[in-house]
């Protein structure tokens, strides 16, 4: 099922989240357009994880609306599910199976047919270099190799939006380097990856299309020239946009380094 023309990624409406006095989302709204490579950036405590989880009907809003590829994400939530795929962040996979089993049992479990799931499977584990960890146990597996797995089982239905939370986070430069392979090529064929970051660098040698979210508000959201606007780098533009431009926290350790 193909995505209307014209018709966003993700649209998100008055978007709220509170955990008891805390309030972690507050009100956002964001399109995101279909076919990009998007950046969801923010410092830590942004609220990044909490809209994801929003979004991708992980966790139930306060209030306001979700729409992924046109759907509501509370009212057809089936639907939705089948037209995205999900790495989050802290991903708990069943660890006692091996890697290949968790992929044989991700793509029953997504209706595919037995000898589609394997043959994606195998090109998966080869793209990704895990076919020689294939029967090896999850839970023997390095970070560098559950983000991969993850992310293997997040695409193996071909889905038309993927969410990444902090796909990169503990991921060696191998390992990196190969998702990246693996997601640029993703891209070019339609599709849409959201991935949260607080790494500028990365996001602007990765991404077309930046969203910034602080203390649970969008501050910016636009393609990536729009959003660097007049400065140098992104994280010049960020760090303006989160207000933390000239701030001298270092000041104050005016002990630290000093004689002993």
């Amino acid at each position: 099922m193909e995505t209307g023309a014209g018709t966003p990624a993700v649209r998100v409406q008055d978007l709220w989240k509170a955990f008891g006095p805390s309030v972690a989302v507050a009100g956002i709204d964001l399109t995101l357009p279909a076919g990009k490579f998007i950046g969801l950036v923010g410092p830590n405590g942004a609220g990044k994880t909490t809209t994801l989880s929003m979004v991708t009907g992980l966790l139930r809003p306060d209030r306001g609306t979700v729409e992924v590829v046109g759907r509501d994400v509370w009212r057809d939530p089936v639907e939705v599910k089948s037209r995205i795929g999900v790495l989050p962040e802290g991903l708990r996979l069943f660890e006692r199976l091996s890697g290949r089993e968790l992929l044989a049992y991700t793509g029953r479990l997504r209706g595919l047919p037995g000898d589609e799931v394997d043959k994606r499977a195998a090109q998966l584990l080869d793209v990704l270099d895990l076919a020689g960890a294939q029967h090896k146990l999850v839970v023997d597996y390095s970070t560098g190799m559950r983000k991969k797995i993850g992310l293997a089982a997040a695409l193996l239905h071909n889905p038309e939006v993927l969410f990444l939370d902090e796909p990169f986070e503990g991921v060696d430069p191998v390992s990196a380097q190969t998702i990246r392979g693996v997601l640029e090529r993703y891209t070019r064929s339609g599709a849409t990856v959201v991935f949260s970051s607080h790494v500028m660098e990365l996001v602007e040698s990765l991404c077309d299309w930046v969203a910034v979210i602080a203390a649970g508000r969008i501050r910016a959201q636009g393609t990536l020239a729009d959003v660097r606007g007049d400065a140098p780098s992104l994280q010049q533009a960020f760090l303006e946009l989160v207000g933390a431009n000239g701030r001298d926290m270092a000041s104050d350790l005016d002990w630290l380094g000093g004689a002993r």
